[in-house]
């Protein structure tokens, strides 16, 4: 009876002693070994096992964590108060060092990433806080890394989730947008204007140099006023010319025809004539018998 409480005693121990040597490492950790205080080994995933109550054994996720940094109220360079929201991605490159040379990872990249985040942000003017978004993250993303990696961290990104500007600011921006694209809808109608009186140019040396394309062109114009059903007809100056000159042209014509013809004139009637003249004008009639040979 002893023998066998002995022997269910021992391999309960064994048991024990067996599900605290035993460690599982999964594929994304990795194992930090320590014994008797002192780093022993990093143990790959699988399966692994340790002393009990000599050795310590600590997992360090390898994989890429992400970050919120909260909200920081920040003054920019041109003193223009905004908030300014980001997050940030690491991963542990070393796990002896994630372990050794500082207690917590996490907590303390988070509050370096805040204070970097408002002295670089603090360094640029609201508009290059705006356009730039992807130098100032470059710009954290090294400033961070040169303190992560003695912690062996690695960031891998950083990012400026949100802004949020004062609500002065933004009705200033929303005029300040509006006037630019006022600006810029006037340009374009003054290149459209000096285009369009460019191309009216070329047609009038055109119509200059064939007259009757004027014509044809009011006659056109007549048709595309006819198209709506209008009342009311507008007459071009040039085509009322023109019809002018066809009136008079027919009038004339008209007056010549209708005019009558002049009677031929004989050699007596011209004798009689001649001496009607002549004693208008105080001259003796010659005789009649001079006159004759």
């Amino acid at each position: 009876m002893n023998i066998v409480a002995v022997f269910f005693a021992v391999v309960i121990v064994a048991l024990i002693v067996a599900a605290l040597s035993i460690r599982v490492v999964t594929q994304y950790e990795k194992g930090v070994l320590f014994r008797l205080g002192r780093v022993k080994d990093v143990r790959e995933p699988g399966l692994r096992f340790i002393i009990p109550v000599v050795d310590r054994f600590r997992k360090v996720s390898m994989r890429i964590v992400t970050m919120p940094i909260q909200s920081q109220g920040i003054i920019t360079r041109d003193n223009v108060s905004v908030d300014i929201a980001a997050v940030a991605y690491f991963r542990v490159v070393d796990a002896v060092k994630s372990v050794v040379a500082i207690e917590n990872v996490a907590a303390a990249i988070d509050q370096i990433a805040q204070t970097t985040l408002r002295n670089v942000v603090g360094q640029h003017t609201l508009d290059e806080t705006l356009s730039e978004t992807e130098v100032i993250n470059a710009n954290i993303r090294q400033i961070l890394d040169v303190i992560t990696l003695e912690w062996g961290v690695e960031v891998t990104l950083v990012e400026l989730k949100d802004i949020q500007l004062p609500d002065s600011m933004k009705r200033a921006m929303a005029r300040q947008a509006e006037a630019e694209r006022e600006k810029r809808a006037k340009i374009i109608a003054a290149e459209g204007e000096s285009l369009a009186a460019a191309a009216l140019g070329d047609a009038s040396d055109t119509m200059m140099a064939h007259p009757l394309a004027l014509q044809l062109r009011n006659l056109q114009t007549l048709v595309e006023l006819g198209v709506d059903k209008n009342t009311t007809v507008v007459f071009p100056a040039q085509l009322m010319s023109a019809i002018g000159d066809i009136g008079t042209f027919f009038a004339r014509e008209t007056a010549a025809v209708s005019t009558p013809s002049v009677a031929p004139i004989t050699a007596p009637a011209a004798r009689q004539a001649q001496a009607t003249t002549s004693a208008a004008n105080g001259e003796t009639e010659p005789d009649a018998s001079a006159l004759s040979v």
